[in-house]
């Protein structure tokens, strides 16, 4: 989480961020039933995940993303952080179809996505956004 600037002060970057605390936390449930091979845990484990990425990463590019998208010199770094969502989509999915062994690559990638937004995204939203772009961003998010 982004300590130095202040942007989690930002009501929708604050909730974005507090997500991503819930999702890394969850990352412990899964982490061990992979590793126990418990096929049940696992899947208990993945659905955890799910119930908190998928609203997550939704409310992320319908809000957030879709105003920053708005502005060229942000549609790269948009592009390519919806991309990441795709691909931890993906591995989650194989995750719970069997594949406990791509739990590691999954972790990383999430970690590293995070890292992307809160040390990145977030900050330079801060000041790349005003007060109106805030304004709707926010009315084009869902609730928590």
């Amino acid at each position: 989480m982004c300590s130095y600037c202040g942007c989690e002060s930002i009501d929708l970057i604050g909730r974005f961020m507090a997500e991503h605390v819930a999702i890394v936390n969850a990352l412990t449930d899964l982490r061990s039933a992979c590793h126990a091979g418990d096929a049940e845990a696992v899947q208990t484990a993945v659905t955890q995940m799910e119930r908190l990425l998928h609203p997550h990463t939704a409310a992320e590019e319908v809000g957030l993303f879709a105003q920053l998208r708005q502005q060229e010199e942000c549609v790269e770094t948009i592009d390519r952080l919806c991309g990441e969502h795709s691909v931890l989509d993906h591995q989650l999915a194989r995750i719970r179809g069997g594949e406990r062994g791509l739990y590691e690559a999954f972790e990383l990638d999430l970690r590293r996505h995070i890292d992307h937004e809160d040390n990145g995204l977030f900050p330079a939203s801060a000041i790349a956004m005003s007060g109106a772009d805030w304004d709707d961003a926010l009315a084009r998010t869902p609730h928590a």
